[in-house]
């Protein structure tokens, strides 16, 4: 069937994967394209001179031979296409920030409802991130606490000199951005049209030079302009 979003399922429990594949094979739009143990073969498989073409990939993190954050680093780097979703516990808050910054688009309990993972391979493959859902928020803000305190080092942090380049308005979003809310959500809170919001939402991450997102979220958190809780 033309038009469905294409996963690759990585994760060294078979059980696991299968049980997957019955929830995502379900729906008319998506289809389980791969499977693999571990990252090595999930990297070899996505190898375009041999990948059917994946959209998407839920990647478990810890695994033999090659872990996920290797292979998601080693998949990012490749190209825009696929995303990876990090599939993790709330006891992985180091493991969870590394494979973010190697250019995951989100990351997802493993114990999520069906529906939840449903829900954020179809926001990922639209280009979004995963950030929305309460629990995601949480693991968010509990990730933020293992964080380095932030130093003085504002004159030498291209990260915190891409924030301080934002204009008041693309600030304003991105804070509204990293409490989880979507576009149509900040279109309401700051009573502008949602057009307007993704366009500032495009120049935020052009500004910060992210991938989407969760890493423009990450980077208000590290640079100090949100705090959790806050």
């Amino acid at each position: 069937m033309t038009g469905q979003i294409r996963v690759a399922l990585v994760d060294d429990q078979q059980l696991v994967r299968a049980g997957f594949r019955m929830v995502i094979d379900s729906q008319p739009d998506l289809t389980v394209v791969l499977e693999a143990g571990d990252g090595r073969a999930a990297v070899h498989g996505l190898d375009p001179a041999r990948s059917p073409g994946v959209d998407v990939v839920l990647m478990d993190v810890r695994m033999p031979t090659m872990d996920g954050l290797t292979a998601t680093a080693a998949i990012t780097t490749a190209g825009p296409r696929p995303r990876v979703i990090v599939l993790t516990t709330f006891d992985l808050d180091e493991y969870v920030m590394r494979a973010i910054r190697a250019g995951a688009s989100g990351f997802l309990l493993k114990d999520a409802p069906p529906e939840e993972m449903l829900a954020a391979i179809r926001t990922v493959h639209a280009g979004d991130a995963v950030i929305a859902p309460s629990s995601t928020r949480r693991l968010l803000e509990h990730l933020v606490e293992v964080l380095p305190p932030d130093e003085a080092t504002a004159a030498t942090d291209p990260a915190r000199r891409a924030v301080a380049d934002l204009t008041e308005r693309e600030r304003e979003v991105l804070v509204h951005m990293a409490r989880g809310r979507s576009n149509t959500e900040i279109g309401q809170d700051l009573y502008v049209a949602e057009a307007t919001v993704k366009t500032h939402v495009g120049r935020i991450l052009a500004k910060l030079g992210a991938r989407d997102r969760v890493q423009a979220v990450v980077t208000a958190y590290e640079t100090g302009l949100v705090r959790p809780g806050g």
